[in-house]
């Protein structure tokens, strides 16, 4: 089946990003493309370290100093903004690009009411009066599930339960009806059940506005319940893209492979689930070819000495020797 020829919402092109020291520069993200149409859910998973979060920042314009973008283009809408300044870069936050964090306590200020955040962020980017604001500001909250709320509208953050303070942070990133959603670790704070719902609220809240999302997990079945595409992240880089039930059904990489084996099948007891022996290679201490050779059971002497580029397979990318075809 080919694929809609929409334009796409975010579109990262070749992104590299790398943070100066004492000992010499090293390299945060490395060539990373991808990019999401309308309405598409996109989850980027890998494990700690892999360069997800730090996706969503630069494409944000959040990267702390000395961290820069050094090579690549990000496009929001056919606008380029990897290049715009810190105040042109204030009025896309919010208004065309909102953020959902892992802990909704860092997001909300436990001095203020949520209603009184949520009317401060609608009026800061749409035109609407404060008591239009607040009819707008009650009307998501009860978009994402919050009961009575006319009356919680008045209430301060520490009166919420940690999955409904997710759910007031889901409305404020929905305030300005922006473009583009980057949900970093939305659910890892919360119970599975709780988990459950806040997924299947992205899922819905997507489908009714045409909002995209770029979903940033660590969890392969968040991805699996949720997300239209997957891209997969290792020592900042993309190791493989494409549809989710082709990649859960059919992985390219090893990576990919050892991240879907790492997940307890049910109705199936075992006594030991499997996983990916070593670690993640430190920034600083990136091994020569591919990145995961030193980890990967079919490691080749050619995937230890050039690094394979990303090869389109079926209806993604994978940047393994194992898809580009010749010996190993």
């Amino acid at each position: 089946m080919s694929e809609p020829k929409t334009s796409p919402v975010l579109d990262v092109r070749g992104l590299c990003v790398e943070f100066p020291g004492r000992h010499g520069t090293v390299a945060a993200l490395s060539d990373v493309s991808l990019s999401i149409r309308p309405g598409e859910i996109l989850g980027v998973v890998g494990e700690s370290g892999a360069g997800k979060s730090m996706t969503g920042l630069a494409v944000q314009g959040l990267l702390e100093p000395p961290g820069r973008i050094s090579g690549g283009e990000v496009w929001l809408s056919g606008r380029r903004i990897d290049q715009l300044s810190d105040k042109d870069m204030q009025s896309v936050r919010g208004r065309q690009i909102g953020a959902i964090f892992q802990d909704p306590l860092t997001s909300l200020n436990p001095l203020f009411t949520v209603g009184a955040q949520l009317v401060e962020t609608i009026r800061l980017h749409l035109k609407l009066s404060k008591q239009g604001a607040k009819d707008r500001a009650i009307h998501l909250l009860k978009e994402v599930g919050i009961p009575a709320p006319e009356a919680r509208f008045d209430h301060y953050p520490h009166q919420f339960s940690g999955g409904m303070r997710q759910r007031v942070v889901i409305a404020l990133a929905l305030a300005a009806e922006p473009k583009l959603i980057i949900a970093d670790e939305p659910t890892t704070a919360l119970d599975v059940s709780i988990q459950a719902q806040i997924t299947s609220l992205l899922r819905r809240l997507c489908d009714d506005h045409g909002t995209s999302v770029m979903l940033v997990t660590h969890d392969m079945g968040v991805i699996a319940e949720t997300a239209d595409r997957v891209a997969v992240m290792y020592a900042g880089r993309l190791v493989e893209i494409g549809p989710v039930e082709e990649v859960l059904r059919n992985a390219r990489h090893p990576y990919t492979r050892g991240l879907m084996g790492s997940i307890p099948a049910l109705g199936r007891r075992v006594e030991r689930l499997n996983q990916i022996d070593g670690s993640m290679p430190r920034l600083n201490a990136i091994p020569r070819g591919c990145a995961f050779n030193p980890r990967c059971p079919e490691a080749g002497r050619r995937c230890r000495e050039d690094r394979p580029e990303p090869t389109p397979v079926g209806h993604g990318v994978s940047a393994c020797w194992l898809n580009a075809g010749g010996v190993l």
